[in-house]
């Protein structure tokens, strides 16, 4: 399940620096993950490494669907 970056995102950058797989991409308004990179950092680190980077905490989760 990839996470998301929400419409607050105020284009800083600091998700992008610290994204080890590169899934981060900057944007002129917002930044955006890749899905198909993100992997949450599972094997590599307890948590996400763009969630505690972030400084207005707009990663976020996908919704699980049917």
């Amino acid at each position: 399940m990839a996470l998301r970056i929400t419409h607050d995102c105020i284009a800083c950058g600091a998700c992008q620096y610290a994204c080890p797989n590169d899934a981060v991409v900057g944007g002129v308004r917002l930044y955006a993950i890749i899905g198909r990179r993100c992997n949450e950092c599972v094997g590599q680190f307890e948590v996400p490494q763009c969630v505690p980077a972030c400084p207005i905490d707009c990663i976020v989760g996908r919704p699980v669907t049917a």
